[in-house]
């Protein structure tokens, strides 16, 4: 791997915390795992997609770093995502057994998708079917919902729970868990009250905003969740806030108003997209984000999903309907 750009993919923050930037072959180029250092060895979160590249930058960053294998004590996951998830059974392995500790939510979300046996990827295209997902775009999405196994292997066998309100000490300091639905189940954000920082995964995200994470037999009102968990986070305290994407950022309390009245936005703008018109979650997934998505089945499958959390909240308040058995839309004052 060329020296530079390991070099631009490691920054050093106070307290001697490493943010690795691993790279990701989608959209938003690298997810941030960070190293925190403590008395009896490394904390790792978050350490990436299992790729050819991703596996490249760790070995050299920790040689460059000069950071043992065996020197990384735990290894902790905000949520069960395979960009978060994705490198915590060949950490396990390589660190000579550092135990995964993640929420009960996040591991159940994690082996039912890539487990053993599963059968998720048949459950959620027919459940995208039913929204409209057209024929002809079903092997595509087929083979995108089943590609992620060797993305995520091995799994961590020594997994250990974390509970939302709880609290867990790393690098010298004594973090509360904050929980978080609608991106991913269990998600969970680390909040220091007395340094005043956060470490949130993808639950607050600046610049753009996280994909809300609908799941046919998930939370049935998935964006309600994710609002609701932003609107808990106002009364933090926080000058810093380290997230899974993009770069550590401050006013963090601003980008919570800013990520709640983006949804409420949105909810207006379905509302007039639909008009008088029936339409499945699909087509006005299309309306919304452009009939460009069909060439790209990551980015649909994400599309596709907000905006089905959308109209789900938009029916929890009266100003939607699905007709014709669900997954087709019209406006409540419609007959």
């Amino acid at each position: 791997m060329d020296s530079d750009l390991e070099t631009a993919s490691v920054r050093e923050w106070p307290g001697g915390w490493l943010q690795v930037k691993v790279p990701l072959p989608y959209s938003l180029k690298w997810v941030n795992a960070y190293l925190l250092p403590g008395d009896n060895g490394w904390t790792l979160i978050d350490p990436g997609l299992r790729t050819p590249e991703s596996e490249k930058l760790w070995e050299q960053t920790l040689a460059d770093k000069g950071i043992h294998w065996a020197a990384i004590k735990r290894i902790v996951l905000t949520h069960h995502h395979p960009d978060h998830y994705g490198l915590a059974g060949w950490f396990q392995e390589r660190s000579g057994g550092a135990p995964v500790w993640m929420s009960d939510e996040a591991g159940r979300a994690a082996w039912m998708m890539w487990g053993e046996g599963e059968t998720f990827s048949a459950r959620m295209l027919e459940a995208m079917r039913r929204h409209g997902l057209p024929q002809e775009l079903t092997e595509a999405m087929r083979e995108h919902l089943s590609g992620f196994r060797g993305r995520v292997s091995p799994h961590p066998t020594e997994v250990r729970t974390l509970k939302a309100g709880g609290k867990f000490e790393m690098a010298g300091t004594e973090w509360t868990l904050i929980g978080g639905e609608g991106h991913g189940p269990g998600h969970l954000s680390f909040y220091d009250p007395r340094g005043r920082r956060i470490l949130c995964g993808d639950q607050v995200l600046p610049d753009i905003s996280p994909n809300i994470g609908w799941l046919p037999e998930g939370d049935p009102n998935p964006l309600a969740s994710f609002m609701d968990s932003l609107k808990f986070m106002l009364d933090l305290e926080v000058d810093l806030a380290f997230p899974g994407h993009r770069d550590p950022f401050g006013r963090f309390r601003d980008r919570l108003v800013d990520l709640l009245a983006h949804h409420e936005r949105r909810l207006e703008r379905l509302i007039a997209l639909i008009g008088s018109d029936a339409l499945s979650s699909f087509e006005i997934c299309e309306r919304l984000f452009g009939a460009r998505l069909r060439s790209n089945p990551h980015n649909l499958r994400f599309a596709l999903a907000e905006t089905i959390a959308h109209l789900l909240l938009l029916e929890r308040r009266g100003l939607l309907r699905q007709v014709n058995g669900g997954g087709t839309w019209r406006g409540a004052a419609d007959t």
